[in-house]
Formats: C-alpha cells, sequence, structure tokens
C-alpha cells in the first residue's frame, strides 16, 4: 500500500496556488515540483519490486534495482541528448513533424528501458527534464500539445479506473481506505516531511505547505490497478 500511494501530483497543488495567484518564498514551488517528478519513478520501482517478491516470483531484488536505476538513467539521458540534437539540426517537411518525434520520443523513452527490465517512469522522466530545460524550436507549441495529451491520459485512466470498481465492493473497503487517508494526511506525511526538511533548517510554514501538497494523483491509481492485475494477495 505504501508503495502503490507514494507519487504524489504536485500538479493539483500548483493548479489550486495559480488560481489564488499565491507566491510560495524559499524556493518551495520548485521542492514541490522535483519531489512530485521524482517520486513516481520511486514508487513504480517499489510497486514492481514487491508485487514480484508477493506474487512468488524469484528475483534477485539488488539486481532488480540495480536494472531499474541504471538503465532508467541510461536511457533517459541518452534519448534526451539525441532528441534535442535531431530537433536542432534536422529540418521536418511537414508543419507537425517535430510534435510526432517528441511524441515519438516520449513512447521509446519509456519503451526501451522497460524492455530490458529498466525504470521506464525514471527514463521518461529525465528524457523530459532535458528536454524541457533545452531551447529547442517551436517549444511552446509542443508544450500546448502535451497539455492537452496529458488531460486526455488522466480522463482515460479514471475512466478505466471506473470500469474496475464493483459499487457493491465500496463498503467493504471505505473504512480502510478513509483510515489510510486520514493517517498520511495528518501523521505519516507531516512526520516524514518534518523529518527531512528540517535538518536543512527549512521553516515551519515552508514545511507544512509541503506536507499540505502530498495530494495523490493518477499515478497512484495506475500503480493500484498494476497491483490489482497482477493478482497479488492483498489480505
Amino acid at each position: 500500500i505504501g508503495s502503490v500511494i507514494a507519487s504524489t501530483d504536485a500538479a493539483s497543488v500548483f493548479n489550486i496556488l495559480k488560481t489564488r495567484n499565491l507566491n510560495l518564498k524559499d524556493n518551495t514551488a520548485s521542492l514541490l515540483e522535483l519531489e512530485s517528478g521524482s517520486n513516481d519513478p520511486i514508487s513504480y520501482m517499489l510497486t514492481v519490486v514487491l508485487v514480484s517478491l508477493m506474487s512468488g516470483s524469484s528475483i534477485s531484488v539488488p539486481a532488480l534495482l540495480f536494472q531499474q536505476i541504471f538503465f532508467g538513467l541510461l536511457f533517459g539521458v541518452l534519448i534526451g541528448l539525441i532528441a534535442i540534437w535531431v530537433l536542432r539540426n534536422i529540418n521536418f517537411t511537414i508543419s507537425q513533424g517535430q510534435t510526432i518525434l517528441v511524441f515519438a520520443v516520449a513512447i521509446i523513452a519509456y519503451a526501451l528501458p522497460t524492455a530490458v527490465n529498466g525504470n521506464g517512469y525514471l527514463s521518461v522522466y529525465l528524457c523530459g527534464i532535458l528536454m524541457g530545460n533545452t531551447q529547442i524550436p517551436q517549444k511552446r507549441d509542443l508544450v500546448h500539445f502535451f497539455d492537452v495529451l496529458t488531460g486526455i491520459a488522466q480522463m482515460m485512466v479514471f475512466f478505466l479506473l471506473g470500469l474496475l470498481v464493483t459499487p457493491t465492493e465500496l463498503p467493504r473497503v471505505f473504512i480502510p481506505a478513509l483510515l489510510i487517508m486520514v493517517f498520511l494526511t495528518f501523521v505519516g506525511r507531516p512526520l516524514s516531511v518534518f523529518a527531512v526538511l528540517a535538518p536543512f533548517r527549512s521553516s515551519l510554514p515552508q514545511i507544512g505547505i509541503v506536507s499540505w501538497a502530498g495530494l495523490r494523483g493518477v499515478a497512484s491509481i495506475v500503480f493500484a490497478i498494476y497491483a490489482v492485475l497482477n493478482r497479488v494477495p492483498l489480505t
């Protein structure tokens, strides 16, 4: 359960702050962005490892963790650098060529490391970080395209979640789910954030904001579906 719901969605927090026109001090927004982007690959990696163990698979945990991290880092950086070079040095004959290329890059950045037991989420994240912080032609149009694509993907995930939910089973899991939510919101998240940020002399308001920003997003739903479809024993 901890691995599945370890991922947080800072995009929801940023949307709230943007609509309220609020500014965060002490680079708190950057901190939340880094946390949200980096904990998705870690949550995915822990979910894969624990699902394999609970399913009775004979695996070497150190070897699997090494493969996940090494190939995720390698392919993410390599594919990102290649994509940047292509976008800067090759002229496309069609106006949508760059969009098609970047979309293909995102798929390849996930698929290649996954094929060798690497962390596809980590690879895509690093590839996106490299491309997003580099000056490339028609970058504004690419950002708009992927904003729309992100919205469509989120709707598809929630639609899939609805198909997998059995209404008659909801009363049985409601109380445990409610207790987990209360613990995460008021105990687990605040204590863990305080333990991490306090040694860096972060202010209490910053620690409070980061603690509150632990909203769960679509990634947690995907990891939960992954665990359920692999039929791991949950009781």
